[in-house]
């Protein structure tokens, strides 16, 4: 027909659909194997607005009540947090850097606001909170000064349940509050918090009848740290895919129980009447003593009249027990994202390679919890926190500090290959020797000024260690001893790591005056006369051998 205008595109078949859009997604098809994957179409608010109490009760029953459960959120505490996530101050001055970190670390202390814990078991117990009941809260609490170098802030740990979740809707001009957590429609920012004055669970025991009406509490003065899964308000409790499955294998394990307690109840059947002249008609039950059974005890033999013969229980048993417990174990380890030989603590299965790619994902997620929630959303803040404080009371002089976190050290199956690895990374320049150390959870700065002061004291007592790469090399064989100039300390028995050497040196010495001593060296001479030779140059110092001290001669004498 002339003026009909035809539309390209895929033809439909009899059904009147397009068949390309028919293949296009199977899963999203409508049958009766795939309606309960169907869900409404809502925001994690809202699917979060009913059912956050319920799993948030039901994650705290199985972690009191299941040992799986309990095993894995003690391991991802003690994986995540550990002894703690120590912060480092990066001022640049060694001096400065060490002043603000013994200030942080009497404050540390004495932060919490209960007077119970330190600064890293509030860590702990942060991070375990959030796991059980999915999120966590800090509130900021100034107190007064109470002397010199005191940081007049302390930290409040609250519980989820403190914040109102019947608290909803536009509550103040400008604002919307989801359950509890009142954000700016301008901006999108937090606002406000609505807390409980006290623990809504302690209402019906403790408090008697007083009402408990809660109120909005600045968002500066509160850190609320979960998990983001989606833009949600609230969090979840990590264990929320593994809840059936955990109940399942509980009530699996019950039912077995059950039915073995049962089997063993009877061990056998005594039939036979004792005697002739009796009623054989009616069927009874007693004991040995000749009274009627009404419910049976393990190891019991009852006795049955009307027949004469013994039948012995013989209990059945159930193949696939332990196979069934594995997968089902498997499945709760996947739910809570850890391997399950740290939630079941059975390691008869695992060979060396298994365990370490187990561990490598694992450790992946650990590293991903520690600096996306731990840092960014509890600790940096906390940090900011205190050095607002510490600064407003005098203890340290700059508003803000640069601050590095240095989480704890992740031990590995094979710690021997570990070491070597770093090793040969920081010699072929893959990364810095302050980088490996940082990665055990210690200060770079810290251990340099151990290793010099070490070296300073062995040095001093005339002993050489096997492990002191400036006398042995690492197969154990000593260094050659390098000729020194006439009155000068050898160069690897002088702790001043800023006393000038080569020509700087000699110049050094040339203005040196009579008796005295240039700038920046240590008199050390005054300590080691006795190791002085008649013509000014120093002894070697003391070697050990076995128990025996034997002392050689000047350099270059037998």
């Amino acid at each position: 027909m002339a003026g009909e205008v035809k539309v390209a595109g895929p033809k439909p078949d009899r059904a009147g659909a397009p068949r390309a859009r028919r293949r296009s997604y199977e899963a999203a098809q409508r049958s009766r194997n795939g309606d309960t994957w169907l869900g409404a179409v809502r925001s994690a608010d809202a699917e979060l607005y009913n059912e956050a109490r319920t799993l948030r009760d039901k994650s705290r029953w199985l972690v009191r009540n299941n040992p799986y459960a309990a095993k894995a959120t003690a391991s991802l505490v003690s994986n995540v947090v550990g002894e703690g996530i120590v912060p480092r101050p990066v001022t640049g001055s060694p001096s400065r850097d060490r002043k603000i970190w013994e200030a942080f670390q009497r404050w540390s202390f004495r932060c919490d606001h209960a007077g119970q814990l330190d600064f890293y078991g509030l860590q702990a117990l942060l991070f375990r909170e959030m796991v059980e009941g999915g999120d966590s809260l800090i509130r900021r609490r100034y107190v007064k000064k109470r002397g010199k170098g005191h940081v007049p802030l302390e930290l409040q740990l609250l519980e989820a349940d403190f914040l109102d979740p019947m608290r909803n809707g536009v509550l103040r001009e400008g604002g919307l509050t989801i359950q509890g957590v009142e954000i700016d429609m301008a901006s999108q920012k937090r606002r406000a918090y609505w807390l409980y004055p006290y623990h809504p669970g302690n209402l019906p025991y403790f408090y008697g009848g007083e009402p408990m009406i809660s109120a909005p509490v600045p968002a500066e003065e509160v850190l609320h740290v979960y998990e983001l899964q989606r833009t949600q308000t609230r969090g979840v409790p990590w264990g929320t895919p593994a809840m059936e499955p955990t109940n399942l294998l509980s009530d699996y394990e019950l039912a077995e129980s059950v039915r073995k307690k049962t089997e063993a109840c009877v061990v056998g059947f005594v039939l036979g009447a004792d005697d002739d002249d009796e009623d054989n008609l009616g069927l009874r039950v007693q004991d040995s003593d000749g009274r009627e059974v009404e419910r049976f005890e393990p190891g019991m033999i009852p006795r049955l009249h009307g027949a004469k013969d013994v039948k012995f229980n013989a209990p059945t048993a159930v193949g696939g027990y332990g196979e069934y417990k594995t997968k089902r174990l498997q499945e709760i380890a996947a739910g809570w994202r850890m391997p399950a030989e740290l939630i079941s603590g059975d390691l008869s299965e695992v060979n060396f390679s298994s365990m370490r790619g187990g561990l490598v994902e694992f450790r992946r997620l650990v590293g991903t919890i520690q600096w996306q929630i731990m840092i960014q959303m509890a600790l940096q803040p906390i940090w900011e926190w205190w050095c607002e404080a510490a600064y407003l009371a005098g203890v340290i002089d700059l508003p803000y500090v640069p601050v590095e976190w240095s989480p704890p050290e992740f031990a590995w199956v094979d710690p021997l290959a570990d070491a070597q690895t770093a090793a040969i990374e920081v010699r072929n320049g893959f990364r810095t020797w302050q980088d490996v150390v940082a990665e055990k959870g210690r200060n770079p700065d810290d251990v340099l000024d151990g290793i010099r002061a070490f070296n300073v004291k062995v040095d001093d007592l005339g002993i050489i260690l096997d492990s002191d790469p400036r006398r042995t090399n690492a197969k154990g064989v000593q260094q050659p001893e390098q000729d020194e100039d006439a009155g000068e300390e050898p160069e690897l028995s002088r702790p001043n790591r800023g006393a000038p050497r080569g020509r700087r040196a000699r110049a050094a010495s040339a203005v040196r005056p009579p008796g005295g001593r240039a700038r920046g060296e240590l008199r050390r001479g005054q300590q080691h006369h006795r190791d002085r030779l008649d013509d000014g140059r120093e002894r070697p110092p003391l070697r050990l051998v076995g128990r025996d001290r034997v002392r050689r001669g000047p350099v270059g004498r037998p």
